[in-house]
């Protein structure tokens, strides 16, 4: 659809093209021509074994940095190969790092949604802030949602449009607001939520296929991504107050027939009560947690002492904290509010929370069978030191080859919507790559966040990108997915500038990017 104007309460009079909307125009409809990541995958691992087949004829004189031999692809086109590859396909699936651990969190986190939770949890921050910061509060709440993504999206973008419009400003800034934190901040949040292990199980199966026994904590980016929330919110803030809502207040007028419906900030004395019992679980299980941790002979440390070395128990409880933490609170809340009546209703729930996932494990299906067969190929090696020798002779500095990682995700991002099918797609090419030049796959995971979360907003594959364009509809009925894309571009822009520009103050300073998490990879 092309620019419009308002000259009227809900009427768009056509004016001309923008670039920007002809190139997101481009970008939707051949986007939409892309197969499915399922089969992306497919396509790839068939690629890869002809490929393989191709190369094994080539004779290389690069060295493999971990036997010190001359680089060889193996051919897969084998009789014994194929042999071994269909035999081991069913453990090559349910091996996949990503699968188990995302399966796992998101049963709690999928029972605190259903039960109401988490609904009432974003309820009570958005409801207690004061007028004058309610921009930057709907922007952080959303960074704080998207750990429980589709709450997010089905009650804070809703309800950003009507406090705007119940505070006298115009709501199409609130939707704004609202979208830019829940989806333009996904990688930002003050919790580890089943993104950090989806993402550290693609990195740490990237980085094994030049390191075998390189290791991935799943919280090595918690420390960026925990500040984050906080930058994304005045970034947030500046956008809408300052250039967003001042063009919309000019130029795009709200439908005469708006109703508000105040019910969607409403928090019955049930919840509350429900609310405090939850509270109350938290604290103490947290509490608990802490004193178990504490002493120096704690089962959940390892034989050294250390809380945090990956062969700790705490470390590999991680997931299953997760699970815990929003699993109990969350059947105290269902159950006092009567939401559950029993054990089979929270059952009930968390079967629920795994029918969306039903595409993940396909498309984690074919992607365990690509990233075996491209691992034991030895293309990924091969391409990887062929980047390096590019990177290495052009001798940029790593600053700039990290803003490079991120400003490709950012492009990658507007024809494939998936966080993990991109990164698995492109993780297994560039994280060797950038270990062959000394950059940490824990950087190069925390650049592609920072370049996948902030064009989020402005990519038509974005599952949830059509529902917006509803909201947007409830208040200017003429709004289509070009006027949600014009909106939501200056928050992408900024979003790149600010959280790059943040992710580089901390590679800088030396702060940590989370727990285990080194700035440089130093071969073994």
């Amino acid at each position: 659809m092309s620019m419009t104007k308002m000259q009227s309460p809900g009427r768009l009079v056509p004016e001309k093209k923008w670039f920007t909307e002809r190139a997101l125009n481009f970008i939707e409809r051949n986007g939409n021509r892309l197969p499915t990541p399922a089969m992306l995958f497919l396509y790839g691992l068939l690629l890869t074994l002809v490929l393989s087949y191709l190369f094994s004829l080539i004779s290389f004189d690069m060295i493999d940095p971990r036997s010190g031999q001359a680089i060889e692809v193996k051919n897969l086109l084998t009789g014994n190969y194929l042999a071994g590859f269909f035999a081991s396909m069913v453990t090559t699936f349910t091996s996949f790092p990503p699968l188990g651990v995302v399966l796992v969190a998101i049963m709690g986190v999928g029972v605190a949604e259903d039960s109401g939770f988490i609904n009432t949890t974003l309820k009570k921050l958005l409801v207690m802030t004061p007028t004058r910061f309610i921009s930057p509060m709907v922007v952080f709440i959303g960074a704080v949602s998207s750990i429980a993504s589709d709450a997010g999206y089905v009650l804070v973008i809703p309800m950003g449009g009507i406090i705007f419009h119940a505070a006298g400003r115009h709501p199409l800034a609130g939707l704004a607001a609202a979208f830019a934190g829940v989806s333009g901040g996904f990688s930002a949040g003050l919790l580890p939520g089943p993104t950090d292990p989806l993402v550290q199980g693609f990195t740490q199966a990237a980085a094994q296929t030049l390191d075998p026994g390189y290791l991935v904590n799943p919280l090595c980016n918690f420390f960026f991504t925990f500040s984050s929330t906080f930058l994304i919110a005045l970034l947030g803030w500046y956008v809408t107050d300052k250039v967003i809502e001042p063009r919309l207040d000019g130029n795009v007028k709200v439908n005469d027939d708006i109703e508000l419906n105040e019910d969607h900030a409403h928090i019955s004395q049930e919840e509350h009560k429900a609310f405090r019992k939850a509270g109350w679980a938290i604290l103490t299980m947290l509490a608990l947690l802490v004193l178990i941790a504490w002493p120096t002979a704690s089962p959940m440390r390892n034989a050294e002492g250390s809380l945090t070395a990956f062969n700790a128990p705490m470390m590999g409880s991680i997931v299953p904290f997760i699970f815990v933490v929003f699993l109990i609170p969350s059947l105290i809340f269902g159950f006092a509010t009567k939401k559950y009546q029993g054990s089979a209703d929270a059952i009930a729930a968390m079967s629920r929370s795994l029918v969306p996932m039903c595409g993940y494990m396909i498309m984690a299906f074919f992607c365990a069978l690509f990233l075996k067969a491209f691992g034991d190929s030895n293309m990924g090696t091969l391409i990887a030191l062929s980047g390096a020798q590019v990177l290495q002779a052009m001798n940029l500095p790593g600053q700039l080859t990290i803003i490079g990682i991120v400003l490709l995700t950012g492009v990658v991002n507007l024809f494939i919507g998936s966080l993990s099918a991109k990164w698995a797609l492109i993780g297994p090419i560039f994280i060797p790559m950038l270990m062959s030049v000394g950059i940490s796959p824990e950087l190069a995971q925390a650049a592609y966040r920072v370049g996948d979360s902030s064009t989020n907003i402005i990519s038509p594959m974005l599952t949830y990108f059509p529902l917006v364009v509803v909201f947007f509809q409830r208040y200017v009925k003429g709004a289509g997915i070009g006027t949600v894309a014009s909106t939501m571009l200056p928050y992408s822009i900024v979003f790149l500038i600010g959280w790059t520009a943040l992710l580089l103050a901390f590679w800088a300073f030396g702060l940590p990017l989370g727990i285990s998490a080194p700035y440089e990879y130093v071969a073994g």
